[in-house]
């Protein structure tokens, strides 16, 4: 046995009425269904997204970082501002590996919970 597919990630909010409109209308996740007062499921490329209240104090936000992959980190940068996200970290580069760069940043759901944007960059060589 090995453990490779993410079938889902959960991420808990503290008010899902408005966590809920934040990952559809701000981030563009399409909304599978909801459970209210509970729930809220999102696809993410075959990767379901669940938004839960906690049952328990002990998966109270802030919970994980997920991260999301994007074709241009600069202009996606650019497009969460326009629709109001504030950034912990804009753009930066994290790592240079062989033949590509890694670039993050980082900003907050209406949660508290840490999301991040993240592409890899090819490098030229000499």
């Amino acid at each position: 046995m090995n453990l490779s597919r993410i079938e889902q990630i959960a991420i808990p909010v503290r008010n899902l009425a408005r966590a809920t409109p934040f990952y559809r209308d701000v981030l563009g996740m399409k909304l599978l269904f909801e459970v209210p007062p509970q729930l809220a499921f999102f696809d993410c490329d075959g990767v379901r997204l669940a938004l839960s209240i906690a049952s328990d104090p002990t998966y109270e936000p802030p919970g994980s970082i997920v991260y999301y992959r994007v074709a241009d980190i600069d202009s996606a940068h650019a497009e969460l501002e326009r629709l109001g996200v504030e950034f912990l970290r804009g753009p930066h580069l994290v790592a240079r590996l062989d033949a590509v760069e890694v670039w993050m940043a980082f900003f907050e759901d209406t949660e508290g919970n840490t999301l991040a944007i993240t592409t890899e960059k090819a490098v030229a060589h000499a």
